[in-house]
């Protein structure tokens, strides 16, 4: 690429794309911190409501022990009671999914049977029956005690389940940031790389020709100054500018049969097939091609995740697969994986005329064009429902 103000532009691109890149890994990091923080805190204080309800066991088993005085005890065991009751709701404002809930839900509606419990010990307390109230006290309390303590860490566990499931999404949107970045900023530097003879004009235009400096320099004087032209805009360049606005503006899935075309037009490929299974790694199914007639498409059948083919190998690996063309005069092509936050769900076949399957900046080409196709055709709910649409 010759042009000043085009080398200027696309490298401005790829800073922006890298900024906006940095930019979202710093603030997804910043929320997997938070929720890191926010499942430690829960954690601590959960801990802190299992140590006080076996506090609280303790007490009331004290009622009944040999040598406790019931009047230090009885006091002490509805502090207690009082603390857990509180650290209970902390629990219950500071919990993120429903599974948490419920399970402090379930912890509260022990305590009151345990104040239940505890009251009916006391009574019988007062009517002078230790007998009675150790018996309501080492079977039903303990076990409200019991089903209290199992209901804090059965909470605890949901939520770091909740938080490990929650960075695990965040971490995948780091990886899909970085990956589309990437991509972007290799796309700009292979445009950006010289043409052939760019880099040795300058040692042509004097002494290549076989003239010296001073026949050169008169030479010079001689002929009149002529501007060097300007070379024009890659037609590539523009084309493919185009089709990734109208593809990112399209609304319709129908509206991809002449999306579809201009992409073939573009890779110079004898036809084009959208493959989509899903990140679970259903089976491939072609839900739009171009360049095949309907009886072709109808023939081909779904193909599995672990087939011998191209299709197959870029679905499994998420990579960009090429098959050179055969001597015998067999095409070449290029499969594009179609990649989402998930993983990979499908993949994009391109047929390639004249043995141009090698080239880089075709391949880079073709990794756009699945990216944008993927999103459009992942987006409609009966994408991989049926057959392939066919354009000819």
């Amino acid at each position: 690429m010759r042009s000043r103000a085009a080398r200027l532009t696309f490298g401005v691109a790829a800073w922006l794309a890298l900024g906006a890149a940095a930019f979202l890994l710093i603030r997804f990091e910043a929320q997997i911190t938070r929720l890191d923080a926010s499942v430690r805190a829960f954690d601590q204080r959960a801990r802190e409501a299992s140590d006080a309800v076996a506090g609280l066991r303790v007490a009331q088993q004290a009622y009944v022990a040999a040598g406790q005085g019931v009047a230090l005890w009885m006091p002490k065991v509805a502090a207690t009671r009082e603390t857990v009751d509180a650290s209970l709701s902390a629990l219950r404002q500071s919990a993120t999914v429903a599974g948490t809930r419920e399970a402090l839900d379930n912890a509260v509606t022990a305590m009151s049977e345990f104040a239940g419990i505890d009251k009916r010990a006391r009574d019988y307390l007062r009517s002078e029956e230790p007998l009675m109230a150790a018996d309501v006290i080492f079977t039903e309390g303990g076990a409200v005690v019991a089903s209290t303590a199992s209901q804090i860490e059965a909470a605890r566990v949901a939520e770091h389940v909740a938080s490990d499931a929650g960075q695990a999404v965040l971490r995948k949107q780091q990886a899909l940031a970085l990956g589309v970045s990437a991509l972007l900023t290799a796309l700009v530097v292979l445009l950006l790389v010289p043409v052939q003879g760019e880099a040795s004009a300058g040692a042509d235009s004097g002494t290549g020709l076989g003239l010296d400096r001073s026949a050169a320099a008169a030479g010079s004087a001689r002929a009149p100054a002529v501007d060097a032209p300007k070379a024009p805009p890659s037609p590539e360049l523009k084309t493919a500018a185009a089709l990734v606005t109208d593809l990112g503006r399209v609304r319709d899935p129908q509206d991809l049969s002449s999306l579809l075309a201009r992409g073939a037009d573009l890779l110079d490929a004898s036809g084009l097939i959208v493959w989509m299974g899903n990140a679970a790694g259903a089976d491939l199914r072609p839900v739009l091609a171009h360049g095949y007639t309907p009886r072709v498409l109808a023939r081909i059948p779904p193909v599995p995740r672990s087939a011998n083919n191209a299709a197959a190998a870029a679905y499994r690996s998420g990579t960009l697969q090429v098959v050179l063309a055969h001597a015998g005069g067999g095409a070449g092509a290029v499969v594009a994986p179609i990649l989402s936050v998930d993983g990979c769900i499908g993949a994009l076949s391109a047929e390639i005329r004249g043995g141009a399957e090698t080239s880089e900046s075709l391949q880079a080409m073709a990794t756009i064009l699945a990216a944008l196709l993927g999103n459009v055709v992942a987006a409609e709910p009966d994408a991989g429902a049926g057959r392939a649409a066919a354009t000819s």
